[in-house]
């Protein structure tokens, strides 16, 4: 995969594999993802970003939350992180529109700080949000964004047959297909 304009290589070589080796990480090592959530933009500079971290047995218990396609591949993984964030602002308890859009920068500043590091990030929704709700007792006040898995990277031969043929990076859209030059809205 290349990029069509001069962009850096970490946003068109990050990818979201499944192969990991089931090797633990080191909370030292998973720190610097975080790092790099903690810096992302939010609005009014609220931070509406929660991640809670499962491994070893915490996330054996997380595991029961995904699917089954995904228990497939997570059994490797040496973390599964849970993504929150909190729906209002902190410095007036009023809704905060942009809480998911935030979250989603801070998930995207942890992606990318993973793939800078070589390892496996892979962020999913193919779990019960709302056993997961329920389970670790989350307020209303906070919204289940999404579960990412946290892995070192593994030969595709560690997959499932059926999910080694889609262990590569996929395409992107054409910039031209989710951009709109003329100030209008224009899509289907």
């Amino acid at each position: 995969m290349t990029s069509n304009t001069d962009i850096s290589p970490l946003f068109y070589t990050r990818w979201s594999p499944r192969a990991m080796s089931g090797e633990s990480i080191p909370k030292e090592e998973l720190l610097p993802l975080f790092e790099a959530a903690r810096w992302a933009p939010s609005s009014y500079n609220n931070q509406p970003w929660r991640f809670i971290i499962a491994t070893g047995e915490q996330k054996e218990k997380c595991m029961d939350f995904l699917i089954d396609f995904n228990k497939q591949w997570c059994k490797n993984a040496a973390a599964l992180i849970i993504i929150l964030s909190a729906k209002n602002f902190t410095h007036n308890n009023q809704p905060a529109q942009t809480h998911s859009f935030d979250t989603g920068a801070a998930w995207m500043s942890l992606a990318l700080e993973g793939a800078r590091r070589n390892l496996v990030v892979h962020g999913m929704q193919g779990f019960d949000y709302d056993k997961v709700k329920q389970t670790l007792q989350i307020p209303d006040t906070y919204q289940v964004e999404a579960m990412c898995a946290i892995g070192k990277f593994a030969k595709k031969s560690v997959l499932p047959k059926d999910m080694q043929d889609k262990e590569k990076p996929s395409g992107r859209k054409e910039v031209s297909e989710f951009v709109n030059w003329e100030g209008k809205f224009e899509w289907g």
